[in-house]
């Protein structure tokens, strides 16, 4: 792709995993308004609502999770592989629908390993998909420049 293309919203998707800071609530909020560590509050300043809508996060207590899906603060985080593993289910079963989309031709996948693993069955739609996958959750440098690369920034 070159730095003069631009991916339409419904061509990407960005995977980020959750993150220790939460707004402290006492009623469930949207999942992008919850986080407020890690990638999310940039993600939230710097897209638009249309690309803001093609974020998943993924949760080690509520797997992945839609900007909009409505959730309470919490404190859960994946710790062993055997959690990861234990969450691949719900993961899949919620991503596979992304992933089918026939539009889809990018994913952005920033995840430590743990909740990478947890999000294994990416790697059964790879093809025709060009993943980008960026280990650090707070890589926004690496994020950036990937989703200015796509028109979004």
């Amino acid at each position: 792709m070159t730095p003069t293309s631009r991916l339409e919203p419904e061509q990407g998707l960005i995977i980020v995993s959750c993150s220790r800071e939460k707004l402290i609530t006492t009623t469930p909020v949207p999942a992008l308004e919850l986080y407020q560590g890690a990638l999310t509050p940039r993600l939230r300043d710097h897209l638009s609502p249309e690309h803001r809508a093609r974020l998943r996060i993924l949760s080690g207590a509520h797997g992945l999770l839609h900007p909009d899906d409505l959730v309470g603060t919490y404190d859960r985080k994946l710790r062993s592989r055997g959690e990861a593993q234990a969450l691949q289910p719900r993961v899949a079963e919620r991503l596979t629908t992304d992933l089918r989309a026939e539009a889809l031709r990018h994913v952005l996948v920033v995840l430590e390993p743990l909740y990478l693993a947890a999000a294994e069955c990416l790697f059964d739609h790879a093809p025709p998909l060009t993943l980008t996958l960026l280990p650090n959750p707070l890589n926004w440098t690496g994020t950036s420049t990937v989703l200015s690369g796509w028109g979004w920034l």
